[in-house]
């Protein structure tokens, strides 16, 4: 495929993944990396979405994120693989029109990567409070670093231990909002010693210990909004003051429906976009969907 037809994949992939990605990136976005923006969107939204198909053996699923991180590595390398699906295209012209001196894509993409290898391998598995906090950390950095590459390319954002608060704050309440959800496709947001703990399955949303538990995750995610957006309001870039504050009050909106249901989780929320599984992996929606996954967020 052609350069043209490469972006019209991309801007296809996004907008049907996400309209307000879609959006955000086309007009908040530095005018000179819109393309980019979309291209980055898609890459991992079409990833996300391999990762997700139910019907994928577990060894294919890793098989095809070792792939992708190969790819990756490749590219980095200097060298030019052929046969590439479109998709994969869109990376190859990622890295070779990456501003390198920034490094705010080359962390998104590394972080993004590792993400999506970790839900590949975590399907099916409880998994620890160690590895929800890497998940969670690994995701916040990739979304903040992409944002800062897009967003304000010619801006130096603040150095400031509370950079990745806010998208902290949103890959913990993407994870709540989406746990239903998973848990029906094999992704498990609570960590098991919970689980053991209380004797109860990650399906058993209605037990007392897991709305106690979705009680401190939200109370984190709003101190983490609280403090995230007292950095945000220190930028002095108007498109990434605007982006920032509106992707913390979607997801603020959120806590509230959670706050009002009584810590009992739902299988949807009103806000909630998807036309595709996911969201949260996209510029600024990207988070991940699962902790997702500018939004995830998988």
């Amino acid at each position: 495929m052609d350069g043209t037809d490469l972006d019209v994949l991309a801007a296809a992939i996004t907008k049907a993944g996400s309209r307000q990605s879609y959006y955000t990136i086309r007009w908040l976005v530095d005018r000179d990396l819109v393309r980019e923006g979309m291209r980055a969107y898609a890459y991992f939204r079409w990833l996300d979405d391999v990762v997700d198909v139910s019907a994928t053996p577990r060894h294919q699923r890793l098989e095809f994120g070792s792939r992708q991180k190969s790819l990756m590595d490749r590219l980095y390398a200097g060298e030019t693989p052929n046969g590439l699906r479109p998709e994969e295209e869109l990376m190859v012209g990622l890295i070779r029109r990456e501003r390198r001196e920034h490094g705010g894509l080359g962390s998104y993409l590394r972080n993004m990567m590792a993400v999506m290898e970790f839900d590949a391998r975590r399907r099916g598995r409880l998994i620890t409070r160690a590895e929800l906090d890497e998940y969670t950390r690994t995701l916040a950095t990739a979304v903040m670093d992409g944002l800062s590459y897009f967003i304000g390319h010619d801006y130096s954002y603040p150095a400031s231990p509370a950079r990745y608060l806010a998208v902290t704050g949103a890959h913990v309440c993407h994870m709540l909002r989406d746990t239903v959800e998973d848990v029906q496709a094999g992704y498990y947001n609570i960590p098991r010693n919970v689980l053991e703990a209380a004797r109860i399955s990650p399906a058993d949303v209605e037990a007392p210990a897991y709305r106690e538990w979705v009680a401190g995750r939200v109370s984190l995610a709003r101190k983490c909004f609280r403090e995230g957006k007292r950095y945000i309001l220190q930028l002095r870039h108007l498109r990434a003051l605007v982006a920032g504050l509106a992707y913390c009050a979607r997801f603020e909106r959120v806590l509230d429906q959670i706050e009002r249901d009584g810590f009992r989780l739902r299988a949807d929320y009103r806000e909630r976009r998807r036309v595709v599984r996911n969201d949260g992996r996209g510029l600024p929606r990207s988070l991940p969907r699962r902790a997702s996954r500018l939004t995830g967020a998988r």
